[in-house]
């Protein structure tokens, strides 16, 4: 009985154990995952091996077509490749986002394969195909032949991905350090200085807009050339000057091209100077009309004005006819010769303008000083101890600027001052001083007499400085030109500028060939008898600075030789110079000498040159290229003075004079400034400063002026007056 049912018990756990049903689930389970695990295995295959198929069908129907159209040229391969390359060259993003794509691919892939071939679910095979991506050191641990076969294959795709992404990083940020090196990164800035171009103008007009902007503690000055960017920044590191704060940034691009105009901020910045390009003066402008009137295609329009360098005085016209209210130009070839004439006829006017165009003493402000409305000119005069008014800008008038304007004039609501000052913030008006006027001692007009000017060199504007040395010289008077220009062809040259030597009614021309830099040529003029000489920078050699300023140097020490060996008494004037300075004892004090009997005006492109006769004395110069950099400085920083500075360089209305003493004191006549300067306004005059018998330079706006003080008779007083 016992044992029966010990038996029976053992039979009925075998039936517990034994379930027909649950043993057919397992083994349905177990027959879908192996299909499964098939199923990815085969699926992973054929999308591996699917580019394979495709690129050689591709292959196959280019070389059918190629079979049956001889006269096509282009493959469908290579069509191919030319769409991925031009997608992968347009869009930016391109790269990057294909390398993406790549490795999401291949951990998929990777995943699908790596379940066909292991127990774990698809998700655990996922991301183990991302750790055998992101590390190839992952796949020590796998076992069985089929799961290392796929782990490795994973493995070496993760390490091209790698390889690529390090790459395309490493090219990143290669182009990026490339495009900073050679300019072509953003200026974001604003209220800044635009130098568009490079010229040897560019140091001397950064070093005068340094020192504008020193009482701001510096500025910006971006400059933009078709150069490279380092060498541009090369090339101004070795500019010897300080820069006072100002920092100066370098781009490379054409102002051509409204997108470089755009990686400058040119809608932002203060003032947009256009350099002329050295060379050709007519291809010149004409790059610059090129300029303005790409600048004025700036679709966020301009928030300053534009400073345009021209070469040519005819091209004015077309520059301004198409940059409007925008424009100011500056003629560089005009403006020195106008100097140059001005300055042969006025020793000691170079270093004057100087002083006054450049930011290094005083220059030109407008202001307005609503405390003086009501006020006549007369007592605004002597109402700034700081500073000599020189003019009005007539509100009623349009903001006419008017030099110096009756005393009578009264002050209007709007109006605003011109004067002379040293900063714009150095300057204000005082309680009104009593002043005694007194009377000129000599009530006389300075006769006009008849000179004999001597220009050496061939200009391009040439008939343009003839007209205006008629303007100025009194009747009867001659010019001699000398230069191995041929007599017909200066002629021809000149009716071609539009100039009828008849018409000439002060002076007449005579014409000598010849080479300025060969003695025997020279010798053959009169030279002792010449008011004035006119060293011009050479039509053949202007676009060398260094060139044409050795032949200048060259002509007029040979010209100064030849003068003090003609002059009479030689022997007792170099005894004499001799005794008072051992120094001068030589060929350059009888040149002194010789500088004393006439006027010698160098034009003078490179301003090293300008040491060498600044130390040998021997001629007044116009340092051409420092001039003209100091005039577009000034308009750049306020247009207005463009107009100032265009009367005072024209034929007509008012200029510059070097007055004698006499004019306006007696021989001991103790006077204060403020007294001289109201004795001057009954000649309609402003004295703007004076140059003392025992001194080299010119005291440009004196202070105390209100303090009295004996003068010489041999001191001279600078002016303007119509």
């Amino acid at each position: 009985m016992s044992c029966s049912f010990c038996l029976q018990d053992q039979i009925s756990k075998c039936n517990i154990s034994f379930d027909p049903t649950n043993s057919i689930k397992q083994e349905s389970d177990h027959h879908l995952s192996k299909n499964l695990k098939f199923l990815s295995l085969v699926l992973s295959v054929t999308i591996l091996s699917t580019p394979l198929f495709i690129f050689k069908y591709i292959d196959y129907v280019s070389k059918s077509r190629s079979l049956d159209n001889v006269s096509e040229e282009v493959s469908l391969s290579k069509q191919l490749a030319y769409r991925v390359d031009a997608f992968l060259s347009v869009h930016p993003y391109a790269k990057p986002l294909a390398l993406l794509v790549a490795t999401l691919l291949l951990i998929c892939l990777g995943g699908l394969s790596l379940f066909g071939v292991t127990d774990g679910s698809l998700v655990e095979c996922l991301w183990l195909s991302w750790t055998y991506v992101a590390d190839s050191g992952n796949h020590t641990d796998s076992e069985g032949i089929g799961w290392r076969l796929v782990s490795v294959s994973i493995s070496f795709g993760g390490m091209l991905i790698f390889a690529m992404m390090l790459g395309l990083v490493s090219d990143s940020i290669s182009e990026k350090l490339d495009s900073l090196r050679k300019g072509r990164s953003e200026v974001v800035e604003q209220n800044h200085t635009l130098i568009l171009g490079w010229s040897d103008k560019l140091g001397s007009l950064i070093n005068q807009l340094a020192i504008a902007n020193e009482s701001l503690g510096g500025g910006i000055v971006v400059v933009m050339a078709e150069r490279d960017k380092e060498e541009m920044e090369l090339d101004i590191g070795k500019m010897e000057f300080n820069f006072k704060g100002t920092l100066v940034i370098c781009r490379s691009g054409s102002p051509l091209i409204l997108a470089d105009l755009k990686k400058v901020s040119v809608s932002k910045a203060h003032a947009i100077i256009v350099l002329a390009e050295d060379g050709n003066a007519d291809q010149s402008d004409a790059r610059a009309l090129r300029t303005v009137l790409n600048l004025t295609g700036v679709k966020e329009g301009l928030r300053g004005h534009i400073v345009v360098e021209l070469s040519d005085l005819d091209n004015e016209v077309l520059v301004k006819l198409v940059g409007g209210d925008l424009v100011e130009t500056v003629v560089a070839h005009d403006v020195i010769g106008r100097l140059m004439i001005q300055c042969a006829r006025q020793p000691g006017l170079a270093q004057i303008w100087e002083d006054i165009l450049g930011f290094e003493n005083c220059e030109f402000y407008i202001k307005r000083w609503p405390q003086l409305d009501g006020m006549q000119f007369e007592d605004i005069l002597i109402s700034f101890p700081n500073a000599i008014p020189c003019g009005i800008k007539v509100a009623s008038r349009g903001g006419k600027i008017i030099l110096n304007p009756d005393d009578s004039y009264v002050l209007q609501e709007g109006d605003e001052i011109l004067v002379i000052a040293e900063d714009d913030d150095t300057y204000s008006p005082a309680t009104l001083p009593t002043v005694w006027r007194g009377s000129l001692p000599k009530d006389f007009v300075i006769p006009k007499t008849a000179e004999r000017i001597l220009f050496c060199g061939w200009r391009r504007d040439m008939e343009d400085m003839i007209l205006v040395l008629d303007a100025f010289l009194a009747p009867g008077s001659e010019l001699w030109m000398f230069n191995d220009v041929l007599e017909k062809e200066r002629e021809k040259k000149l009716i071609d500028g539009g100039l009828d030597v008849n018409r000439l009614m002060n002076i007449s021309l005579v014409n000598r060939e010849g080479n300025a830099v060969i003695r025997r040529h020279l010798e053959s003029l009169p030279l002792q008898s010449f008011d004035s000489i006119l060293i011009l920078a050479d039509e053949s050699v202007e676009d060398s600075a260094i060139q044409a300023d050795s032949r200048s140097l060259a002509t007029l020490l040979l010209i100064r030789d030849i003068q003090a060996k003609r002059l009479p008494y030689r022997d007792a004037m170099v005894t004499q110079v001799h005794r008072g300075s051992s120094s001068q004892g030589s060929w350059i004090g009888e040149m002194q000498q010789a500088s004393d009997k006439s006027v010698i005006i160098s034009e003078i492109l490179d301003p090293r040159t300008k040491n060498l006769l600044s130390m040998s004395k021997i001629s007044d110069y116009v340092l051409s290229n420092e001039l003209v950099s100091m005039a577009l400085a000034m308009v750049a920083e306020d247009r207005q003075i463009n107009d100032v500075l265009e009367e005072l360089f024209a034929e007509e209305g008012n200029e510059m004079h070097i007055r004698q003493a006499d004019l306006y004191l007696r021989d001991g006549e103790e006077l204060s400034f403020f007294e001289i300067l109201l004795r001057a306004r009954q000649r309609r005059e402003i004295v703007i400063g004076y140059r003392l018998a025992n001194s080299e330079r010119a005291v440009i706006n004196p202070p105390a002026k209100e303090e009295r003080r004996r003068w010489s008779m041999k001191d001279v007083f600078v002016v303007i007056c119509s």
